[in-house]
C-alpha cells in the first residue's frame, strides 16, 4: 500500500512527470503529422528542405553568438525535421510585441530611476585615477544602466556558511522591506530558518517579497509554493513558469541570487537557498561557493534590479520613491574603492556579462584568477585567455573535480588542452564542487556574482554581478583564491594524455552542441 501511495504521489501526480508527458504527447502528434505528410514524399521533402534553409538563413543573420549559431545550424542540418522543430520551439529570443513593450518599459524605468545619482562625477573621479577602469565602468553604466558608487562597504564572503550567518543577522534587523530573488530555493535547514524570519517580519508589517525561478525550483519546492508563501503574508512571484506546452521562452531563466534589506544592505553571489550550499547535506563532495555583502549607496542598484524584475513579472508600474526614503545613503565607516552592481538579461542583444569578463581579461597586466563551475567558452573568450597567458599574464582557473552534471563537466574538460598549451593554468577543486563565480585581476579589479563562464549564463539567463575597483575586498578575493589552490590539483598535459579515447570522442561531440546545453 505504501509503495502504491508513493507511486501516485511521486510519479503519477508529479508535476515534472505531467509536463514531460504533455510535451511527449505534443511531439508525438507532430511526428504523426509529419509521417502522414511522408506519403507525399516529394512535396514533404521539398517543403522541409525549404523550411530548413529559411531557418538557417534566420539563424545566420540574427545577433546571437557565432558559436551558438553554428550549433543550431549543425543540428538543423543533421536532423532537418526535428532540428527545425527544436529551433522553432526552443531557439532564438524573439519576443512578442507585448513582452518587447514591457521590456522596453523596464529598461527606460531603470535609466530614469538611476539617472539622478551623480554617476558622471564618480566616473570622472575614476578616470583621473585609471582610464582603463573608467572605460570598464562606463560600459557597464551605458549598456546595463547601473552606475558606479562610492560610500559602500563591501564584505566578501568566501563560503556559503558565512553568507548564511550574515544573511540571517541582517534579515533580523529589517524594519521596512526584505526583497529576495533566487534561482533555487529548497526546503531544509537553510531556507526554513530564513523563512521563519521572513514570516515573523511580515507579521510585524515589513514588506517581504520573494521571486524564485520555476525551473530552478521544479524539483525543490511543492507545486504552487508561491500560494503557500502568500498565505504566510509573503508576496511571491514565480519567474517564467514551466508550462506543459512547447514554447520558446523555456531557456530564459532567472539565475540571479539577490537579497536586499531596507535598501541599505544587499547580498549577491553564487549561493542559492538550499542545504548543499552550506554543506548541511553532501551532493558532490564539499561545496565551495562565494558571495558579497554590500552596505551603502551601491545597494540601490540591487534594489532597482529586483523591483524592475518584480514589475516585469507582475505587469505593474510601481512607484519606486517609497523604497528610496528607507534607503540611507550614509553608512557607519567608510567604504573603500568603487562598487558597481550590474545586471544582464538575454533579451537585449547585449552580452554585458561576457563583455565585463573580456574587458578585465584583455586589460590584465600581471594576473587573472577565475573560479567557475563550468568552463564552456566561445572563441572570443578562449582567444582572450590564451592571448593573456601568452603575453606573460598569470592566468589561473579553478573548476570542480566532482561534477554536478557529468556531460557538462566533459565539455568543460574538452577546453583544457587548448588553454594549457597556451600557458593557462587549470586547477580542479579536489574536495568536491566549486560553484563560485569570481574573477580577480591585478589587485585592482574583481567581479563577484551569478555569472558562470558558460553559454547559458552569458547568453540565455538573467544574471547579475558586482564590479569592484580599488576595493579592499579584492585582496580578500585573491587570498581566498590562493588558499583554495592548496586543495586543488593542477591539470597538466600528462593528465590529458590519460583521458580515454571514447571520453575524448564524446567530449568533442558534446562540444559542438555545448551552446544548446
Amino acid at each position: 500500500m505504501e509503495l502504491i501511495r508513493w507511486f501516485f504521489k511521486k510519479i503519477l501526480f508529479n508535476r515534472l512527470a505531467f509536463i514531460v508527458a504533455a510535451m511527449v504527447l505534443q511531439f508525438s502528434i507532430l511526428i504523426n503529422v509529419i509521417l502522414r505528410f511522408n506519403e507525399h514524399f516529394t512535396f514533404f521533402y521539398g517543403g522541409n528542405l525549404l523550411l530548413s534553409v529559411l531557418l538557417v538563413w534566420r539563424v545566420a543573420n540574427n545577433r546571437s553568438n557565432p558559436v551558438y549559431k553554428i550549433a543550431w545550424i549543425v543540428l538543423i542540418f543533421i536532423l532537418p525535421i526535428f532540428g527545425a522543430l527544436f529551433y522553432i520551439f526552443f531557439g532564438g529570443n524573439k519576443l512578442s510585441r507585448r513582452t518587447r513593450k514591457r521590456m522596453k518599459f523596464i529598461e527606460e524605468k531603470t535609466k530614469e530611476i538611476l539617472a539622478p545619482y551623480p554617476k558622471q562625477l564618480i566616473l570622472d573621479e575614476i578616470e583621473l585615477r585609471n582610464q582603463d577602469a573608467a572605460n570598464q565602468s562606463r560600459y557597464i553604466q551605458n549598456y546595463s544602466y547601473y552606475p558606479p558608487y562610492k560610500n559602500t562597504i563591501c564584505e566578501y564572503l568566501p563560503t556559503g556558511e558565512k553568507k548564511f550567518k550574515r544573511l540571517k543577522e541582517e534579515l533580523e534587523k529589517a524594519e521596512h522591506y526584505i526583497f529576495m530573488e533566487y534561482f533555487i530555493i529548497e526546503e531544509g535547514i537553510m531556507w526554513n530558518s530564513i523563512l521563519d524570519i521572513l514570516v515573523e517580519k511580515a507579521k510585524r508589517g515589513v514588506d517581504v517579497r520573494v521571486i524564485y525561478d520555476d525551473v530552478g525550483c521544479l524539483l525543490k519546492l511543492p507545486y504552487r509554493y508561491d500560494k503557500k508563501l502568500e498565505r504566510m503574508g509573503i508576496q511571491c512571484c514565480v519567474f517564467n513558469p514551466l508550462l506543459p506546452i512547447l514554447y520558446p521562452r523555456l531557456n530564459n531563466r532567472d539565475h540571479r541570487k539577490i537579497a536586499i534589506i531596507d535598501g541599505h544592505t544587499g547580498f549577491t553571489g553564487g549561493i542559492n537557498l538550499a542545504d548543499e550550499y552550506i554543506n548541511q547535506i553532501e551532493k558532490y563532495g564539499h561545496w565551495k561557493d562565494t558571495a558579497i555583502m554590500l552596505k551603502g549607496e551601491a545597494v540601490n542598484n540591487l534594489t532597482v534590479m529586483f523591483l524592475t524584475m518584480w514589475d516585469f513579472i507582475r505587469g505593474i508600474n510601481e512607484d519606486y520613491s517609497q523604497f528610496k526614503k528607507n534607503s540611507p545613503l550614509e553608512v557607519q565607516g567608510s567604504g573603500s574603492g568603487y562598487v558597481q552592481p550590474f545586471a544582464d538579461n538575454p533579451l537585449d542583444d547585449e552580452a554585458v556579462g561576457e563583455t565585463v569578463y573580456l574587458n578585465l581579461i584583455n586589460k590584465a597586466k600581471r594576473y587573472i584568477y577565475i573560479t567557475t563551475p563550468y568552463l564552456i567558452i566561445d572563441n572570443k573568450m578562449a582567444t582572450a585567455l590564451k592571448s593573456a597567458a601568452k603575453a606573460g599574464v598569470d592566468v589561473r582557473i579553478i573548476t570542480p573535480h566532482i561534477p554536478d552534471k557529468r556531460y557538462v563537466h566533459a565539455v568543460t574538460r574538452s577546453y583544457y588542452k587548448i588553454l594549457i598549451e597556451s600557458g593557462v593554468k587549470i586547477y580542479e577543486y579536489i574536495p568536491g564542487f566549486i560553484h563560485s563565480k569570481t574573477i580577480v585581476v591585478d589587485d585592482e579589479y574583481g567581479v563577484v556574482g551569478t555569472i558562470n563562464v558558460d553559454y547559458r549564463s552569458l547568453f540565455l539567463h538573467f544574471e547579475c554581478g558586482v564590479w569592484l575597483y580599488d576595493s579592499s575586498s579584492i585582496f580578500d578575493m585573491k587570498e581566498d583564491f590562493l588558499s583554495t589552490l592548496n586543495v586543488c590539483k593542477q591539470i597538466t598535459s600528462e593528465d590529458l594524455k590519460n583521458i580515454k579515447f571514447y571520453e575524448k570522442w564524446m567530449s568533442s561531440v558534446l562540444r559542438i552542441l555545448a551552446p544548446l546545453m
